[in-house]
């Protein structure tokens, strides 16, 4: 199962929303995907949504995701790393009135760099970038396989520890500038 979340922002996400119901509708993804969909005015007709999750079931359904999927927001990304998985991020753009500005471009490119992310930018993108996400996946965590979900949950709660460490570090001395 994909699971997919654009989070809670107020701008609607259609763009990423209505890429992955055509790739569902015409085969291009053949597993059952379930989307959060938030503000999006575009509704999926080839895959199951609600606009918005409780958290419990927003965190069950990441958990139990094959893939998931996410806008560039921290916080989700956190959360899908948290469940020891690599999200395939595709952050959210200005120049598509996505949001005010093009922070999550610069976050997803950061946490691309650092291999914590499988990314995507474009929609024209994204069925190229699906199927090879998994190889995209061994070649970020060196793993053919991924270790059990409690041993990437301890890892990635470490890991997350660190880094958000680090990113406040960063921000205290960008707000120095």
């Amino acid at each position: 199962m994909i699971f997919v979340t654009v989070g809670t922002h107020e701008d609607p996400f259609d763009r990423l929303v209505e890429a992955l119901d055509q790739l569902k509708g015409n085969g291009a993804i053949r597993q059952d995907v379930f989307m959060q969909t938030g503000y999006s005015r575009y509704e999926p007709v080839h895959c199951e949504f609600k606009k918005f999750l409780p958290f419990e079931e927003m965190t069950q359904r990441m958990a139990a995701a094959e893939i998931v999927i996410t806008h560039g927001g921290t916080g989700s990304i956190m959360l899908v790393l948290y469940h020891g998985k690599v999200p395939l991020v595709m952050p959210r753009r200005a120049e598509y009135k996505e949001h005010v500005d093009d922070h999550q471009v610069m976050f997803c490119k950061t946490m691309e760099l650092r291999s914590k992310v499988v990314a995507v930018y474009d929609t024209d993108q994204l069925e190229h970038v699906l199927s090879g996400y998994h190889e995209q996946v061994r070649r970020i965590t060196g793993d053919a396989v991924v270790g059990s979900q409690e041993d990437g949950e301890n890892k990635m709660r470490k890991n997350a520890g660190l880094f958000a460490g680090k990113l406040h570090g960063i921000c205290k001395e960008l707000l120095k500038l």
